[in-house]
């Protein structure tokens, strides 16, 4: 039997790669361009995909309806708790599926570390081709040169990850290495020994391959990387954590946004240093109130929620992320009138911890571990204490740092004081630190979790 063949779902221009062209457009015609590519997008799914169709027609929503991008907001936000519940009901992919079971070719899932249960995406040939070239549209955005030659520092399992943005830069031409399935050691001699310039992993791997550099005698600096580009976590735009990764790489970080559900869709451009510049040819991106539904004005901290163009085998519409981002306000000194994120991903809204009135993200606790060279690994531990939620921040020292004595005048300040000074000048209240013996943490290769909570 013939696969079905999935229809085109722009005529976009390409550069020589196939990737898109990032063009200089104005607000008014790329707005125009989303809007005739949402469209597209509908009568493609509309009436073949069972999840959009029962969720778009329930809202009344027909593609003639939409006038304008305004009309988006009918359309009804969805939540990836949505797809895993359509999974569970319909096992084991779910209705979100615009042609037959058939005409798929790739699977790509979530850790699972949200919902508990991990979410299944499945692609066509056309929608994985999409997917590659928003990764060389990227790539050709942070200024990647053609003779790069990259290594990529991870398993390579089914987490989406890396795997597109591998594939986009081998179809580009570039020379790729896949380190997945070597020791922490290996995959350093292996890049090493290959003049790698570009690693793509985690901002807490590049951390600890930093770490494990250092045990082994190796200097980092005086390797041929020159570029780190780093996903999956915050980290790529936390000051202290990004000088952490260049001082001991001696390379430059360039931090990137993508999800399982929605694509690769934003990267940092080297004009706009510390902001993700999203792809807003290949999607539509809104900022609304995370407590609510309507936008937030430009500057202000709201939920990301994205709207993809060009996955028409199993689109994603209106998806709140959960990420928190700021829509940056100055004009991009490029002339891209794109949609950039002021310091990129700025925290989740289901890591959010309320402390004695507080509103605490992890992320705000590393920007001021990070401070602190001595600190090899941290993790947060939740507790009770008296029905109200108590931190205890647990720092791993490097090794060979002193233990000092406080009850001694002349020595230094304990390291656990220090961290817990500087979490209360930063963020305004007092947090329970303790030292834990050193290599008593997990090291993380893929997302780090550091927050625990215990009954």
């Amino acid at each position: 039997m013939a696969r079905p063949q999935e229809a085109e779902t722009s005529s976009a221009p390409t550069s020589p790669t196939g990737g898109r062209v990032p063009l200089p457009w104005g607000r008014r015609a790329l707005e125009a361009w989303q809007l005739d590519r949402l469209r597209q997008l509908l009568h493609q799914v509309i009436p073949r995909n069972p999840f959009w169709t029962a969720r778009l027609g329930a809202a009344g929503i027909l593609p003639t309806g939409l006038c304008t991008l305004d009309d988006l907001r009918r359309i009804p936000l969805t939540t990836k708790a949505d797809f895993v519940a359509d999974q569970a009901a319909h096992p084991p992919y779910g209705t979100n599926l615009t042609f037959p079971l058939t005409a798929y070719t790739r699977l790509h899932q979530t850790s699972g570390t949200t919902t508990g249960q991990p979410l299944r995406w499945l692609d066509t040939p056309d929608s994985w081709r999409w997917l590659l070239g928003c990764w060389q549209t990227l790539y050709d955005m942070m200024g990647l040169r053609s003779d790069e030659r990259l290594c990529f520092l991870f398993s390579f399992g089914p987490f989406l990850g890396f795997w597109a943005g591998f594939e986009g830069a081998v179809q580009a031409g570039r020379w790729c290495l896949a380190a997945g399935g070597l020791s922490s050691e290996a995959r350093l001699r292996c890049l090493i020994d290959n003049q790698v310039t570009l690693v793509g992993c985690t901002p807490t791997y590049a951390l600890r391959l930093a770490e494990v550099a250092r045990e082994q005698g190796i200097d980092l600096t005086s390797s041929a990387v020159r570029t780190i580009l780093v996903a999956g976590e915050p980290g790529g735009n936390i000051a202290a954590t990004r000088q952490a990764i260049e001082t001991a790489w001696g390379a430059r970080v360039v931090d990137h946004w993508g999800m399982t559900e929605v694509g690769p869709l934003a990267i940092e451009c080297p004009e706009t240093s510390g902001s993700l510049t999203l792809l807003e040819t290949e999607c539509i991106a809104e900022i609304i109130d995370p407590a609510g539904t309507d936008p937030v004005p430009p500057g202000h901290i709201g939920e990301l929620v994205i709207t993809n163009l060009g996955r028409v085998g199993s689109p994603a519409i209106r998806l709140r992320t959960g990420d928190l981002v700021r829509a940056a306000t100055a004009p991009d000194p490029t002339g891209r009138d794109w949609l950039r994120l002021e310091g990129g991903i700025l925290g989740r809204t289901d890591d959010m911890l309320i402390i004695r009135g507080n509103n605490v993200f992890p992320s705000s606790i590393e920007a001021v571990v990070r401070t602190f060279p001595e600190v090899a690994e941290f993790r947060i531990v939740v507790t009770q204490r008296r029905a109200m939620p108590h931190l205890r921040l647990e720092i791993e020292p490097v090794p060979g740092v002193p233990a000092a004595s406080p009850a001694e005048p002349s020595a230094p300040i304990p390291l656990e004081q220090r961290v817990s000074q500087a979490v209360q000048q930063r963020l305004n209240f007092q947090i329970e630190t303790v030292v834990v013996p050193p290599g008593s943490l997990p090291r993380f290769e893929m997302k780090a979790r550091r927050v625990f909570r215990e009954p």
